[in-house]
């Protein structure tokens, strides 16, 4: 049998009526649903299934409903194909994704990752209101020549960081959004593909996010973390860590420090992976997969 990885998604990737099939056919996915209605005190499958779009694109939102969602997304399958998850070998997630790789890998509870995604997703809005910043993906460059461009255009006191390697030619840059902006017009004149600004509440995985990390280091402290089932890849360094102190230290930089994807991506390859299967909302890790490994197969599990 072929060496599996599961990957799973992060914000971007929630949309109004998702998880409508899985809560409806599958009571293992709708109870999951349920108990993170009682946890969070809301109901995060009406949320999912009605909207409306902008509260569930609301960071405080969709971290939670993206979380919930993969892992309904995953009681599913383990409905459909039990086997195929029990020959799981190594997982990853972008981002929020890596809390839902560490719930699959039994480092937490469900109950524990989701307080953690509900305060994450919480600390991160309220540390993105503190200033006017925002993230640009750039596609078409290669991350020498877009961190060339960051050292041009940043200005003193200003954060403009790579925050998110996800492909050969896809970088995204975050930062104050003066910053983002004069960053659009060198990246056309340099070749760039596309330069599009995100959707997104403020300057993730850069140093504006420090706020969210004081924030998050006292509900992290506060979460009894196990060895890993299985290798679970860190945003971080790129690697698979044993000591859940070490993992808990690696959540924490996580929020400052940029996405390693594509490094990830090769790691698990270099260890062998010779499937992978995209598990929740979307279809954005395949489609990055197939720029890094063309003709390396990536299902998508959708919800």
């Amino acid at each position: 049998m072929s060496k599996v990885a599961f990957l799973f998604p992060g914000q971007g990737a929630q949309a109004v009526g998702m998880a409508q099939e899985l809560v409806t056919n599958f009571p293992a996915a709708k109870a999951l649903f349920d108990k993170a209605s009682e946890v969070l005190g809301y109901d995060l499958a009406e949320l999912c299934i009605s909207g409306p779009a902008e509260k569930l694109n609301m960071t405080d939102h969709s971290q939670p409903a993206i979380f919930v969602a993969s892992l309904a997304a995953l009681e599913a399958l383990k409905q459909d194909n039990s086997m195929l998850v029990e020959s799981c070998a190594a997982t990853a997630g972008l981002s929020l994704g890596e809390y839902t790789a560490l719930v699959f890998a039994d480092v937490m509870s469900f109950e524990d990752g989701l307080r953690v995604v509900q305060e994450r997703g919480l600390a991160m809005q309220a540390a993105a209101e503190l200033t006017q910043s925002g993230m640009v993906s750039i596609v078409g460059l290669e991350k020498d020549q877009v961190g060339a461009l960051v050292e041009q255009v940043r200005q003193e006191g200003e954060v403009l960081q790579l925050a998110n390697y996800l492909c050969p030619g896809n970088i995204v840059v975050s930062g104050h959004s003066q910053a983002c902006e004069r960053l659009e017009e060198p990246a056309n004149e340099a070749g760039a593909r596309m330069v599009m600004p995100l959707t997104v509440a403020g300057a993730f995985h850069t140093t504006l996010m420090q706020p969210a990390v004081e924030r998050l280091t006292g509900v992290l402290g506060n979460v009894t973390l196990q060895a890993p089932r299985i290798p679970v890849i860190s945003n971080v360094d790129a690697q698979a860590h044993s000591d859940p102190e070490e993992i808990r230290q690696l959540l924490l930089q996580q929020v400052v420090s940029p996405v390693l994807w594509e490094d990830s991506m090769n790691k698990l390859l270099a260890d062998g992976t010779e499937q992978f299967y995209e598990i929740g909302p979307g279809r954005v890790l395949r489609g990055l997969l197939k720029r890094i490994a063309r003709k390396v197969p990536c299902e998508n599990i959708s919800c």
